[in-house]
């Protein structure tokens, strides 16, 4: 597969770009060599890779959901500017 003078022509219209002559010639020669590169992996011998979905070896960081005391509604509302019948209390937002 190779890039045309026409590919990035029509990606720069997508792309609502205006690209002089030179500028489009010059893509297009930066574009086919990007792609001459990608075919090279293609010759890399991957029959005992495993497939994986990340670079980085990543583990769960989650902790345990253990059940604790928590907050009673008069401590939850100690620091509260204003509250009303156990509840925070806010300016309206609407009219």
């Amino acid at each position: 597969m190779s890039i045309t003078v026409k590919d990035v022509q029509h990606v720069a219209k997508l792309a609502r770009l205006q690209l002089s002559p030179e500028e489009e010639a010059t893509f297009t020669e930066q574009m086919n060599a990007i792609l001459q590169y990608a075919e090279k992996l293609n010759e890399l011998d991957t029959e005992n890779v495993k497939p994986t979905t990340h670079v980085l070896q990543v583990s769960n960081v989650m902790r345990d959901d253990i059940v604790k005391e928590s907050l009673s509604q008069e401590e939850a509302l100690l620091n509260a500017p204003e509250d009303e019948d156990g509840h925070f209390k806010v300016p309206a937002v609407l009219e």
